[in-house]
């Protein structure tokens, strides 16, 4: 954020366009088995480590509601641009708007996904989506990750044109899912350990890390508001399709109380579904508000930052 001259209170644009400079994969032998592929992350992990890797996921959805790395759930303001994600692999940003005039809620209308430069896999690649504009392609036209020799690590992919895409970034062990519900962009991740904590101090402001700022964060009272339907109504409405009153059903409640718009159940049931498929523990699928935890800081993150990158480095070799 510093090295940008940007707020770290406010909104943000994107940074310019870097890429970690990694070494190559080294020569090629004349003899013996053939080597790993260098831009398959899970099977390099496995292959250093004789274990499978370890993931995270966050969401971001509805008014927004965001699910953190460190299973934290706020709903949020945060209008205008904000980082989901900013480390030397990936750059995510959201941008949103008030649901109606002189709302505190707001909705993202607009996603901005940069996979940054990676040696010898894929070219800089940039994904933009917008409330009805949802491309089954990078902005540059391409659906793969360019003619390098990994260019297929990166992918798009879409069973639901228009409203369901899924990118795949096998290279850094990355899947995202983008979904358009009731005029809003959903934002998924399940995203390797190793390259979430791959970021300095600088890149402090990501809502997937720390959750929204505590001055951006709508209290009880404000998600209690009256809104365009009854509270019974919009509970009825989102139970039907989760009957858990955890965190995504409280989510689901507030979002269609407030628009008035059946549709917003949809947003919170995909979100569910997501993390049931992307979550490493399937015991942190509900949240409650007694879950409540100590958020981890940048500095906690940055703890394990040089051996995760020595990883990366290694995979590549």
């Amino acid at each position: 954020m510093i090295q940008h001259n940007c707020s770290r209170q406010g909104p943000t644009a994107p940074p310019p366009p870097r890429g970690p400079a990694l070494p190559g994969s080294g020569p090629v032998r004349s003899s013996g088995p053939p080597a790993p592929d260098p831009c398959d992350y899970e099977g390099q992990f496995s292959r250093l480590h004789s274990r499978p890797p370890g993931f995270l996921h966050c969401a971001s959805f509805g008014d927004p509601h965001v699910r953190s790395f460190h299973h934290h759930f706020h709903t949020c303001r945060v209008q205008g641009a904000w980082p989901l994600l900013d480390n030397d692999f990936l750059f995510v940003q959201a941008t949103s708007s008030p649901v109606a005039s002189g709302a505190n809620a707001t909705a993202t209308r607009k996603l901005t996904i940069i996979f940054k430069n990676m040696q010898e896999c894929i070219d800089q690649k940039v994904y933009q989506a917008e409330v009805d504009n949802l491309p089954a392609a990078f902005e540059d036209g391409s659906i793969n990750g360019g003619d390098r020799p990994g260019g297929s690590s990166l992918s798009i992919r879409t069973a639901n044109p228009g409203n369901h895409v899924e990118i795949r970034a096998a290279y850094i062990g990355t899947t995202i899912i983008i979904r358009q519900t009731a005029g809003q962009l959903s934002f998924s991740i399940r995203v390797a350990e190793d390259v979430a904590r791959a970021f300095s101090a600088e890149q402090d402001l990501q809502l997937c890390v720390g959750g929204c700022p505590p001055s951006q964060r709508l209290s009880r009272s404000e998600r209690s508001r009256r809104g365009a339907i009854t509270m019974d109504t919009a509970k009825q409405l989102c139970k039907e399709g989760l009957p858990v009153e955890d965190a995504y059903f409280h989510s689901c409640v507030f979002d269609v109380l407030i628009s008035g718009d059946p549709n917003f159940t949809v947003a919170a049931q995909a979100a569910l579904e997501d993390a049931r498929a992307f979550l490493p523990d399937l015991e942190k699928l509900h949240l409650f508000p007694s879950d409540a935890g100590v958020p981890l800081s940048s500095g906690a993150l940055l703890a394990p930052l040089v051996s995760g990158l020595f990883v990366l480095w290694l995979c590549i070799q």
